[in-house]
């Protein structure tokens, strides 16, 4: 299977290009500088700057792009807006690193973990643009898009245990009622969902066991 993890020198993504590599899939790392990822295959390429013959020849490609401050949060929309359009009406899947605070918190759907009193105000910014740019890939039926949710707890440094629990469009807690997931741990849930394909054009949760 030959896969690109685009920004794969950030956190999530070197984990993500780490375990694809481990399981023996042929793996590109797109980057913007030299490469940190275990990857021995690179594209140095600013995302915005990808073309379709770049991702040409994939079978899935991951989308690993962070923005933090407020002056790039709207990048997470056209961001994933310039992929989308890349890969529109091709068989390569999408899938996208998302975040936990557009995760519901009723069976109806009307309440979203960022809508909470106890959500930490200096994340709303990001859980916002997140959550916008979901809705948009909502939108989009000429892309085969997986969105991947983190616990509430994303954990960089946390341990790989190698068991998760797969969820839905809800907020999932372990059996310790924790929404907690590591970085490493996510990126086994990322590339399993990867190679079996199971969740196209559906967003997905996941939290450690």
């Amino acid at each position: 299977m030959k896969i690109a993890v685009i920004c794969a020198n950030g956190k999530s993504g070197q984990l993500i290009t780490k375990e694809a590599v481990n399981r023996g899939l042929d793996v590109t790392a797109v980057v913007r500088g030299e490469n940190k990822s275990a990857a021995k295959n690179v594209i140095i390429k600013d995302l915005f700057e990808l073309t379709a013959e770049d991702l040409k020849g994939f079978d899935a490609v991951v989308d690993a792009f962070g923005a933090w401050t407020p002056d790039v949060l709207p990048q997470h929309s056209t961001s994933l807006k310039h992929l989308c359009d890349l890969l529109s009406g091709t068989d390569v899947r999408l899938l996208v690193v998302g975040g936990a605070g557009s995760l519901y918190v009723n069976p109806e759907h009307t309440v979203q973990v960022m809508d909470g009193p106890d959500f930490p105000d200096i994340f709303k910014p990001l859980a916002a643009a997140q959550g916008k740019a979901l809705e948009e890939l909502r939108t989009r039926n000429d892309v085969k898009w997986t969105f991947i949710s983190p616990a509430g707890d994303f954990q960089a440094e946390g341990a790989r245990t190698g068991k998760y629990i797969l969820g839905g469009e809800e907020l999932a807690l372990n059996s310790r009622g924790e929404s907690v997931i590591s970085y490493a741990d996510y990126a086994i849930a990322m590339v399993d969902e990867m190679v079996r394909g199971n969740h196209i054009q559906q967003r997905i949760s996941v939290v450690a066991e």
